[in-house]
């Protein structure tokens, strides 16, 4: 009897399988690197290459399987004590990673065996190990805590779409469940009692359920924090700088689809803080600083959010480089009368750089706006604060969940809208009479201070007339507060966050969809999109009454 053996399956497995391994291996050479020798380090490393190198015969990428048992025989002499760990040795092993991840990336049959490349980084380990002297006492201390680190939990692995699937089934079931309670209050007395008692009992346990299902999705941020390390070990390198990175908050949990928008921006930042921020060793020395510089990665939970710190201890945002920079490109006229926050905002414009040097890591003014734009892209927010001198932190908000939010629910006409609730700050009526400017546009005094406002009617191009009391929801992004003008309020709910289709995505202002209570689709408003919307045309009218006066 013959036995079909599905490769393409099996593949799949190892691959995701391998992914987790050669992270966990990178992680430990890195922490290796500052504590050398350590024999439970050593011992993870060397079990994930004779994992690899079993798994990747079996899946039929021989070259992967050739280079791990290469590696397993030169690590076999840090364990026994043979070679020492060393610098060049670790950048090697380092760059052994990454060819491992290329060679699994390349699939079955790629590569009959070793290339070129690969057998001369194992030559070239091997004589950095051979160089190497005998190692040292190793530290207990430094071994328990490894091992506390290794320690393996009971997983099972799941693909993630099934997750989404199970995400949006119980979405379903919270929108079916508000429209059954709104027929519930057209049933006779004598049966509305017990269907009410019956309908509250299913709401609690929707509840817990839903609770469930989204607490599965979350992961905890510890291994895309402890990535970072390799990033700050390589740019520090190869800008002759000292850089130790310090985690905190590791086992906070988020979203996973929220941790994968996260990987990038925090990347970012971290390259432009060793590359910008941190100052050489010798400059450290002369400012009284230790020479080695330090940057802190913290996560912690903050009324339904996720807060997300990357401090460093460098040299700091110039305030003036940053003002003649945006006085130069347009983007402040009078970057001076600026508040502190509102300033350094500006380093998130399109093309901003105030670096004196293009790098290959930074000076073309790409970077912090697309960071910006991807924390924007899952509800977040990013801001950042600054001494001259001392550091610079920049802090990310992130929503715990991308799936269901706290929503507060608004009525234009026949049309459904709804801003997330956390952004509300206050609701007021319209002053009678108060007619906005062109597209909508206008501002009403709001405790002696001034509020632009968007009419959604006029903005979104929405039919029907407004009605004779209109309302105004204040919301906030970043430091800016804006008024929506909408005919009416429904309040606070919870809400299924719906995927806009391709033909409606890049709406401006529409961040998504959803469905409402009585099965009709919803929009939900881009409140960041809507803000650079106003503060953009509050511009483009002042340039237009500047040219006037001077006409």
């Amino acid at each position: 009897m013959s036995i079909d053996i599905d490769i393409d399956a099996i593949y799949a497995v190892f691959v995701a399988e391998a992914a987790e391994l050669l992270d966990a291996m990178e992680g430990a050479l890195v922490t290796l690197e500052g504590i050398p020798d350590d024999p439970e380090i050593l011992a993870t490393i060397f079990r994930v290459v004779h994992t690899i190198k079993g798994s990747a015969a079996s899946v039929q990428i021989p070259a992967a399987a050739e280079l791990a048992h290469g590696l397993e025989d030169l690590l076999e002499r840090l364990r026994d004590g043979r070679a020492r760990v060393s610098r060049d040795a670790t950048t090697l092993l380092l760059k052994s990673v990454d060819e491992l991840r290329t060679l699994i990336d390349a699939g079955p049959g790629s590569a009959p065996g070793l290339g070129e490349t690969q057998q001369r980084l194992l030559d070239a380990l091997e004589a950095a190990l051979a160089e190497a002297a005998a190692p040292a006492a190793t530290s207990p201390q430094g071994s328990a805590r490894a091992a506390a680190a290794t320690a393996p939990d009971r997983t099972l692995r799941v693909a993630v779409g099934r997750l989404d699937r199970m995400v949006d089934l119980t979405g379903e079931i919270a929108i079916a469940r508000g429209r059954l309670g709104e027929l519930i209050s057209d049933v006779p007395r004598e049966h509305r009692d017990a269907l009410t008692e019956l309908h509250a009992e299913v709401d609690g346990l929707e509840r817990e359920l839903q609770e469930l299902v989204l607490r599965v999705r979350m992961v905890p941020v510890g291994p895309t924090f402890r990535q970072l390390a390799r990033t700050v070990r390589d740019v520090a390198a190869s800008h002759g700088k000292e850089v130790r990175l310090e985690l905190s908050g590791e086992d906070v949990e988020v979203d996973t689809t929220v941790v994968e928008h996260l990987r990038a921006p925090l990347t970012h930042m971290v390259r432009n803080a060793v590359d910008h921020g941190i100052e050489t060793p010798s400059a450290r020395a002369a400012a009284g600083k230790p020479r080695i510089g330090c940057i802190t990665i913290q996560a912690r939970h903050h009324a339904g959010t996720v807060i997300v710190e990357v401090a460093d201890d460098g040299a700091g945002l110039s305030r003036g480089r940053i003002a003649a920079r945006a006085k130069a490109r347009g983007i402040a006229s009078e970057p001076e009368l600026l508040s502190e926050p509102e300033l350094l905002q500006l380093i998130f414009d399109p093309g901003f750089s105030t670096a004196e040097e293009v790098t290959e890591i930074s000076g073309r003014g790409v970077g912090l706006d697309v960071v910006r734009r991807n924390v924007e892209s899952v509800r977040g927010a990013v801001s950042v604060e600054s001494r001259e001198g001392a550091g610079t932190t920049f802090t990310v908000r992130l929503p715990l969940t991308l799936a269901i939010i706290q929503g507060f629910h608004l009525g234009v006409g026949s049309e459904g809208l709804v801003v997330p609730l956390d952004v509300v700050t206050e609701c007021l009526e319209l002053p009678q009479g108060h007619r906005p400017g062109r597209a909508g546009c206008g501002t009403l005094s709001l405790r002696d201070k001034p509020l632009p406002y968007l009419r959604l009617r006029e903005h979104l191009g929405l039919p029907g007339d407004p009605p004779g009391r209109e309302q105004v929801v204040v919301v906030r992004h970043e430091e800016s507060l804006i008024g929506l003008v909408v005919d009416h309020l429904e309040g606070e709910r919870q809400t299924v966050v719906k995927p806009l289709g391709r033909p409606l995505s890049g709406l401006a202002g529409i961040a998504a969809a959803t469905v409402l209570r009585d099965g009709r689709f919803g929009l939900i408003l881009d409140v960041p999109g809507l803000v650079q919307e106003l503060r953009a045309s509050e511009s483009d009218g002042a340039a237009a009454r500047s040219h006037q006066e001077e006409a």
